[in-house]
């Protein structure tokens, strides 16, 4: 079964370690939407009754500054053009900001199943040095207004910030389980090409921390958040029993996917062997005049050769903690035999601690997940 991506590019400001691509002059979201309707309907004449669609996830930007009734049109819209009958999460991000109880009834009485709430801290130097909209205590009103009108939502948290007490974090992580969230994502911050905060470093305003401060950070979260009931099933994801993201776990299973919006992306594999990417222009109003035009608004597409899809179907698997690689599926689906072909690299991982190798699966330990893509490294090409 498939997933369903809508990117909402609408910011009301920017945030200092955003690489995303977002708007935040925008007035009117109105023509936005009618051009990302006639986005879903092209491509369900193509891939509508391929697969069922099992998930649909609003990303950005900001859905959450989408009226109730443009939501409302992009649903129906999914609705109409694709096969819906196995659809199981609508998961909507959404900023504190726009938590209001109304806002949160009529989602939920528009089928959004699940809240993504972009917290990232609860302390206001933190959300001050990220230059984040909300303030502590709109991020601290926002769970709890969430909470009691969903079942199932995520809080995001960033660690790592320059400075940033050890304390801190270990407040966020505390705070967000004392009001309930039954799933957290947590990031380290990451210093991306063309943000605010890759200039600032780069002038010497600020110093990242390093990487043994990040490792304990992540080791820190890890034993928190299990100690306390969550499974740790992907990398920067931990979720009580039955609150996992399964939009996500798509994404880490190598499952078809659609990008709808401006810069969103897509992977679509047919066979065993044959796949496709490709992605939107990353312009809002480009995007808008190609659909105007009844042309779709691509700016890059290719095929995955097998030897690329294998090394991205092993980045992707090793992320999930619990299913890990299987190695297997790995043999039948992508020809690759990872025990013969890096059998001195996975000897080195596993005395290295970094991996487990048992019952013909690849799994992360704690401390490889510390590196997990380094890991993965090890392991392609």
């Amino acid at each position: 079964m498939a997933g369903l991506y809508l990117h909402i590019p609408f910011c009301t400001q920017r945030c200092v370690y955003c690489d995303f691509y977002f708007v935040t002059t925008q007035r009117t979201t109105a023509p936005f939407v009618r051009a990302m309707e006639a986005e879903i309907e092209a491509y369900g004449r193509e891939f509508g009754t391929q697969e069922p669609v099992e998930t649909l996830y609003l990303g950005g930007g900001t859905p959450s500054l989408l009226p109730l009734e443009e939501v409302a049109h992009l649903i129906a819209a999914v609705e109409q053009h694709f096969d819906t009958s196995a659809l199981a999460e609508v998961t909507l991000e959404m900023n504190p900001e726009n938590a209001t109880p109304d806002y949160l009834r009529g989602l939920k009485a528009l089928g959004v199943t699940r809240l993504s709430l972009g917290i990232q801290s609860f302390f206001a130097d933190d959300l001050a040095f990220m230059n984040r909209a909300h303030d502590a205590a709109q991020a601290e009103a926002a769970v709890e207004a969430v909470g009691a009108v969903f079942d199932d939502f995520s809080v995001d948290l960033i660690f790592g910030l320059p400075e940033q007490p050890f304390e801190y974090w270990g407040a966020n992580l505390e705070k967000a389980v004392r009001l309930g969230a039954p799933h957290l994502s947590t990031y380290s911050l990451t210093i991306e090409d063309r943000t605010p905060l890759a200039k600032q470093v780069a002038l010497g305003r600020v110093s990242p921390v390093t990487d043994e401060t990040m490792r304990e950070r992540f080791l820190f979260t890890m034993e928190f958040l299990t100690a306390r009931g969550f499974d740790h099933y992907e990398v920067c994801s931990f979720s009580k029993p039955g609150h996992r993201s399964r939009h996500n776990q798509g994404y880490w299973r190598h499952r078809n996917y659609l990008g709808f919006g401006p810069s969103a992306h897509a992977f679509w594999k047919t066979t065993r062997s044959l796949a496709h990417r490709w992605s939107n222009v990353r312009h809002l109003g480009r995007y808008q005049a190609l659909l105007e035009q009844h042309e779709l608004p691509l700016d890059e597409r290719e095929q995955i050769p097998p030897d690329a899809l294998a090394d991205e179907h092993i980045l992707l698997s090793l992320r999930l903690m619990e299913e890990g690689l299987d190695l297997a599926r790995l043999r039948d689906e992508y020809g690759v035999d990872l025990r013969l072909e890096k059998r001195a690299a996975l000897a080195d991982l596993e005395r290295g601690g970094l991996v487990t190798v048992t019952d013909d699966r690849v799994r992360l330990t704690r401390e490889g997940a510390v590196v997990a893509d380094a890991v993965a490294l090890k392991l392609i090409g």
